[in-house]
């Protein structure tokens, strides 16, 4: 049990490094360079959940104005000793049903700019087994840039 603990407050204190080092970077400009892709994760809902959630994101700056970009988007959500548990699906716009007929996983998907939700069903990888209750880390990576929030699984 001690090494759970010790694995959460790992972490955790990761997961506040890298939202730090996430908001450091986005203050800064080089000139000549390219310039960042701007990423907005939202929180799950509803959180805590139990069977299934959502996960809100946002790619591209408020105003897109350029439709022809196509950021490279993963999504996974990984338990407190940082395993991989799940890559959420895409849903189609506007509707509450993962996009296509099993869903798109998020996974090196290109999307252009624009507002989307995830969904997950609380289930492990290819399997049909429901995760523990827990604490699970979802982590957006967008060009090579990563968001992370925390999420809770109650059953």
């Amino acid at each position: 049990m001690k090494h759970r603990w010790a694995a959460l407050g790992i972490v955790l204190a990761l997961s506040a490094l890298a939202a730090t080092s996430a908001a450091a970077q986005g203050g800064t400009t080089n000139p000549g360079r390219e310039r960042q892709p701007e990423i907005a994760l939202g929180q799950n809902y509803p959180n805590p959940f139990n069977p299934e959630t959502r996960i809100p994101f946002t790619l591209g700056p408020a105003q897109c104005t350029d439709q022809g970009r196509l950021y490279r988007v993963s999504l996974t959500v990984y338990n407190v000793l940082a395993q991989p548990v799940a890559i959420p699906l895409l849903m189609a716009d506007g509707t509450n049903v993962p996009q296509g007929a099993g869903g798109e996983p998020l996974r090196n998907l290109l999307l252009p700019c624009g507002q989307y939700t995830a969904y997950w069903d609380g289930k492990y990888l290819n399997t049909t087994r429901e995760v523990a209750s827990g604490l699970y880390i979802y982590k957006i990576e967008v060009d090579g840039r990563v968001a992370t929030k925390k999420m809770i699984v109650t059953k």
